[in-house]
């Protein structure tokens, strides 16, 4: 027994000792594998003929995985049941479950979506083909996908084609999937393989609902009407071998097959006119509630009050009348229910894509009611006098007299801008509820001067599609102050509450804080509306040029702006989106490549020749919201870990 503890008592030294000597330095592995996976075979084989099997083994060298295979595979005819795809060990398996077309090319475009599985070494680029009859197609068409109202690179776009034949007809895009697909990466970028010899037509889709071709408004789409004939021909390129992010070792001249035509250019969008339905409804409030529907209406819903009557009801609308709110002005009815029970006849599209009456009941009940709203109410009210008798308590002097603030509901009133006014604008008057009535006698506006006021002439007008903002238009002096008074009860809301008396100061800018931009346009169409814009690609700024060309805008503040421009053919002063049941396209947008910089007391003189840049140059980089996808490269840790040895040993 003694001889057995000492043995053990020994190994334990023993493993004890060769611990320590591996926290010192650590045996060497080995190097790491770098090397990407290679394909050692496939069944059937990768370009055969004849293929009859729905099933699909790529072999390769080593075990490997997919990265966001749902994303970047895609099969080629478009698969209506989803193909099954996935690594198992050291083989991808794909299964197909639709019917084989006879005669026909399919391609699994894997993109970069395969890695070694233990280091993650991307493979590249990678597509397996084959073919039902007796030849395989090799012809290959690419370009971009840009959305039209901004240039912005679309990603994860499907990419189709029909070829232009006897058979062919515009209705193809709504009644047959597409013959051969792709799908757009990070920067828009598509490639269409495996394209037999033909003419074709080019359409890009946001497929909503996987049938693969546009069957509802809610879908993206694009299009144009070029035919494209695809061909090919030898050319070479330059590829760089680096040593490191600095230096290269040297330049290879690779021969390959280019394929033509590369330069497509789809621009997406939404058509306007689009499904009408009741997206959904909502009560935040004990006294209001709101409808929000898919699309804008000519025709408004009627409403009819199954629990109370209808009468009491007050319809605030947006521009579009695409979200309505209604105020219930009845507080009889708000104090004794909770719930409102109503019927609502309105304009919906049904299954033909025609607007036909539509009519639906619905309960909506307040997410607090008035007796819990009456509570809290009255528990700010005693939270607020005790407040003020503390205050009473410790001051010295006498306060005067307060009236508390949540015993009569006043209405919220916010007046902009605060502080600075530019020259060419204008104030706003804004409350939380429709405006019923405004005194314009309770309106003052002066004009500061010292210690003096001056009344300043002025007209306030309900601002256009807002029930519940007005505007206040005067001559305003640059770089003079001015004083705004609202008399109390001088506005007063649909819910029968009026406003507290108020007083705003603020100041208009003075003249030398501001520059000037004139842009002067080099194109054939007399129809262009300038937009500037910010950093974030928001539109600050909108002047429609002359028939010469010039746009011109005076009072910018000095900062970097940015600008584009849209053929505004119809002249009604807005972007208008494209529509495919009348072949009608977007209207043309361009970006200027450079920020514009003004400075205050500065004029600038732009000229800007608009098709003078390829579109897809236009727009500056740094307004791109969609980034580029991350180029896959090996860790390189081979080279970490030398540089690390090398550290250690010369410590």
């Amino acid at each position: 027994m003694q001889r057995t503890t000492k043995q053990f008592l020994s190994l334990l030294i023993i493993l004890l000792t060769f611990i320590s000597c591996a926290n010192i330095g650590s045996p060497d592995g080995g190097r790491y594998d770098e090397e990407p996976p290679e394909v050692v075979r496939a069944t059937p084989s990768d370009k055969g003929v004849n293929v009859k099997s729905k099933n699909i083994n790529i072999f390769f060298n080593e075990y490997v995985k997919l990265a966001n295979a749902n994303e970047k595979v895609v099969i080629s005819p478009p698969q209506l049941e989803v193909a099954n795809v996935r690594a198992a060990g050291k083989i991808i398996k794909v299964t197909l479950y639709d019917s084989l077309q006879a005669n026909t090319t399919y391609t699994v475009d894997f993109s970069d979506a395969i890695e070694d599985n233990n280091e993650g070494n991307p493979m590249g680029f990678y597509t397996y083909s084959f073919s039902t009859g007796a030849t395989i197609d090799t012809m290959e068409m690419s370009g971009h996908v840009l959305a039209a109202e901004n240039l912005e690179p679309v990603k994860g776009m499907l990419v189709g084609l029909y070829p232009v034949d006897s058979l062919y007809n515009d209705s193809l895009f709504r009644t047959k999937p597409f013959m051969r697909i792709s799908r757009t990466n990070g920067s828009g970028f598509f490639t269409i393989k495996g394209i037999a010899p033909g003419r074709y037509r080019a359409f890009a889709l946001q497929d909503g609902d996987g049938d693969f071709k546009y069957s509802q408004k809610s879908e993206a789409v694009a299009f144009d009407t070029t035919i494209y004939i695809p061909s090919s021909k030898p050319d070479l390129r330059m590829d760089t071998c680096w040593r490191d992010t600095i230096y290269y070792d040297s330049i290879r001249v690779v021969p390959y097959t280019h394929y033509y035509p590369d330069n497509i250019l789809l621009r997406s969008f939404l058509e306007g006119k689009q499904d009408l339905h009741l997206l959904k409804n909502e009560r935040p409030g004990v006294d209001w509630f709101r409808l929000y529907f898919t699309a804008p209406m000519d025709t408004l819903p009627v409403i009819r009050g199954l629990n109370f009557d209808d009468s009491c009801l007050v319809l605030e609308a947006s521009e579009k009348n695409d979200t309505l709110t209604y105020w219930i002005t009845d507080t009889t009815l708000t104090h004794r229910t909770d719930s409102l029970e109503f019927e609502m006849r309105s304009m919906e599209t049904d299954s033909l894509g025609e607007l036909s009456w539509r009519t639906d009941t619905f309960m909506l009940v307040a997410r607090k009611g008035w007796k819990k709203v009456s509570e809290e109410r009255q528990k700010r009210i005693e939270e607020w006098n005790k407040e003020r008798a503390k205050q009473i308590k410790r001051s010295k002097t006498p306060l005067p007299h307060e009236d508390n603030p949540y015993e009569k509901e006043f209405l919220e009133m916010r007046v902009t801008p605060i502080g600075a006014l530019d020259p060419n604008k204008n104030i706003s008057i804004q409350i939380n509820e429709p405006i019923v009535s405004v005194d314009t006698a309770g309106i003052h506006l002066f004009l500061a001067k010292d210690s003096s006021l001056y009344e300043e002439a002025h007209i306030l007008l309900p601002a256009s599609h807002k029930a519940n903002v007005y505007t206040l238009y005067a001559e305003w002096k640059p770089d003079q102050r001015y004083v705004l008074h609202v008399d109390s009860a001088a506005i007063v809301g649909v819910m029968g509450h009026v406003n507290r008396k108020s007083k705003t100061e603020f100041r208009v800018r003075k003249l030398e804080d501001y520059g000037t931009l004139i842009v002067n346009l080099i194109c054939p169409d007399t129809c262009m509306v300038v937009q500037l814009l910010n950093a974030s690609d928001k539109v600050v700024a909108t002047q429609r040029a002359s028939n010469t060309g010039v746009a011109e805008f005076y009072y910018l503040r000095p900062e970097t702006y940015y600008m584009r421009c849209f053929a505004d053919f119809n002249a009604n002063g807005i972007w208008d989106t494209g529509e495919y049941g009348t072949l009608s396209q977007p209207e043309m947008v361009h970006y200027f490549p450079k920020p514009m910089n003004v400075r205050a007391g500065w004029d600038v003189e732009q000229a800007w020749d608009v098709y003078g840049i390829p579109v897809l140059e236009q727009k500056p980089r740094n307004l791109i919201k969609q980034k580029a996808d991350r180029v896959k490269t090996p860790r390189e840790r081979n080279k970490e870990r030398d540089a690390e040895k090398a550290k250690n040993k010369g410590r």
